[in-house]
């Protein structure tokens, strides 16, 4: 069974969305983090497809055993940190300058939600 979580939304036979679920960082002692992330195509906003994506990526990642999510987000982004805020994750700080996006350096915040207390059992 694999570690990561790939989910999408599709519309009438379209994609729509995703979102995923992966590494955090390399070294054994952030196993139990990940790094997750959601995409809706600009015309499906505000439709609940972003919530609805990650009601299920954040649930299956529990069950994974993961404890901490972390979403990092480019700014400005006024709709994306509306949705990871309203889905309980918590601002906990700037990168300052270092996502290129569309031809120029953007600032990313990072933020992070609670999964579960504790990894599963060796």
């Amino acid at each position: 069974r694999s570690r990561w979580q790939w989910l999408v939304a599709e519309l009438d036979g379209a994609v729509v969305g995703y979102a995923d679920g992966s590494q955090h960082r390399e070294r054994a002692s952030y196993r139990w983090s990940v790094e997750v992330s959601a995409y809706v195509s600009p015309d499906h906003h505000r439709q609940g497809i972003g919530r609805a994506l990650y009601d299920v990526l954040l649930a299956e990642l529990a069950d994974k055993g993961f404890c901490n999510a972390f979403a990092g987000i480019p700014l400005p982004n006024e709709a994306s940190v509306k949705l990871h805020t309203s889905m309980g994750f918590e601002p906990i700080g700037t990168f300052q300058s270092v996502g290129w996006k569309f031809g120029r350096w953007h600032d990313v915040a990072w933020f992070q939600r609670k999964l579960r207390d504790r990894p599963p059992a060796d």
